[in-house]
């Protein structure tokens, strides 16, 4: 049986891409599922764009995703020793060559191919030298002149390429630098990657990287290649469509169950349930069942997922999530009720712990009316009203959404005024505005002493 080996190797060239936190789900999942071990390698040999932002930006996100390694990180610009190394042996083998032609020659070939309508490639020119050229050059791999590259794809089936169709790859730059391609045969073969799960856009890579593999005498791996996540509109997903960044769903307010879930689902599938526990995710991810056609991504569906897990995981700990989007809004929780209490008086009227945390705010701060709903409702007609509550509310005894209810039904009744004559005029007073949890539960949360002194503000501002 196949020990599973999974990789995650992201660029750290910007932040990590929604997508591409699919692909670390996917490759998680399935090392879960089979008790493999899960790799995280930074693939930051783009040493002109790769930034410590970027690579702090792809710890921070699978740090808040849970999604843990077990092997990692490593980073490829710490091997560099190793990719010589191998390119040396390649050399020796006659595997690869060096190639002497200039960046003119090369640009000229390609226009000319171009111009006869021919696929651009390599050549060969410097393929069977004799002797060594002058000048600087780069390292090409012997690609093979005939026969075909063949693989099964677990997401798209069985995959054939010319071997005639490839070109000879650079696998070090003038520099020394090692390409890409070649860097990640290296690891992959270093590393003992069982399976490859990445997107559909290293499709073209594949046939390049195993026959590299091949001439190093190794095993290629499975590959799995997974369809891109497209916006509404049937285009690839970008910033046009909203936010692609994973760290900014955080900031948006997307509990991080909820966000692996809608990955999870877009693009495979288990019958037709739609939510799923991690340990459920685990037990039922199978590549098998990976779709082919890429995967619209719906904002509408994250949010609606969304506000299941505010509503049904423990309070405590989507209270624990929502403090520090208080922080964030500069909110300090330590006064107003426990944040507990929020999330079960607001969790059914908010899509996101940022709206949730937005309609808190009058809990921990001094109100700001909104004047359309100060025009409507604090006029000298409830002033009766206002005054006759602010006098029972001082003499309650039990401050519980209980005896809130009942002192408010009594008053409605003994005013001769519907309890939403009431209520409203009063929610307003107290929260600045016209919406809010039930009006007894949102007095419970505001407590005595600043239901109040809000009223008293409020009775003035009718007068």
């Amino acid at each position: 049986m196949t020990v599973v080996r999974t990789r995650f190797a992201p660029s750290p060239t910007g932040y990590l891409h929604i997508g591409s936190a699919r692909t670390a789900l996917y490759c998680w999942l399935y090392a879960r599922k089979m008790q493999g071990t899960f790799i995280l390698r930074i693939e930051d040999t783009d040493l002109e764009r790769s930034t410590p932002e970027s690579v702090q930006a792809i710890h921070d996100a699978m740090e808040w995703l849970e999604l843990s390694h077990n092997e990692g990180p490593f980073y490829q610009t710490k091997r560099f020793d190793r990719y010589k190394e191998v390119a040396e042996k390649l050399l020796e083998e006659g595997k690869a060559y060096r190639c002497y032609c200039s960046k003119e020659r090369l640009e000229k070939l390609r226009n000319e191919q171009i111009a006869n309508k021919e696929k651009p490639r390599y050549d060969g020119l410097c393929r069977n030298l004799t002797k060594p050229g002058e000048g600087s050059y780069v390292i090409r791999f012997r690609n093979p002149d005939e026969g075909v590259v063949q693989f099964d794809d677990l997401v798209r089936g069985t995959l054939t390429f010319n071997n005639n169709e490839l070109d000879d790859l650079i696998i070090a730059r003038s520099d020394g630098a090692p390409t890409y391609n070649f860097t990640v045969v290296v690891d992959d073969s270093d590393m003992q990657i069982s399976h490859v799960i990445r997107g559909d856009d290293h499709i073209n890579n594949t046939p390049r990287q195993i026959n590299i593999l091949r001439a190093l005498g190794v095993q290629p791996p499975i590959y799995a290649h997974v369809s891109m996540i497209l916006g509404g509109d049937g285009k690839r997903l970008s910033k046009r469509h909203g936010a692609v960044s994973v760290m900014q769903y955080k900031e948006d307010g997307i509990l991080p169950e909820a966000l692996l879930n809608y990955l999870a689902r877009l693009g495979w599938s288990h019958g037709d349930q739609e939510i799923f526990s991690k340990a459920e995710l685990i037990e039922f991810f199978d590549l098998n069942h990976i779709n082919k056609a890429p995967a619209a991504f719906n904002l509408e569906k994250l949010l609606w997922l969304n506000q299941h897990y505010l509503k049904t995981a423990d309070p405590q700990h989507v209270a624990d999530a929502l403090a520090w989007h208080m922080e964030q809004l500069g909110l300090d929780i330590s006064k107003g009720p426990a944040l507990v209490e929020i999330v079960k008086a607001l969790c059914e009227r908010s899509k996101t712990l940022r709206e949730m945390a937005e309609k808190s705010s009058c809990f921990y701060r001094e109100i700001e009316y909104n004047d359309a709903a100060v025009k409507q409702h604090l006029v000298p007609e409830v002033l009766p009203a206002l005054t006759l509550l602010h006098q029972r509310f001082e003499g309650l005894t039990s401050w519980n959404k209980e005896a809130l209810h009942q002192l408010l039904a009594s008053t409605s009744e003994e005013l001769n005024l519907k309890l939403g004559k009431v209520a409203q005029p009063l929610r307003v007073a107290v929260t600045g505005d016209t919406m809010s949890p039930p009006i007894d539960v949102t007095l419970e949360l505001l407590g005595r002493d600043r239901t109040l002194h809000r009223i008293a503000a409020a009775i003035n501002l009718c007068k």
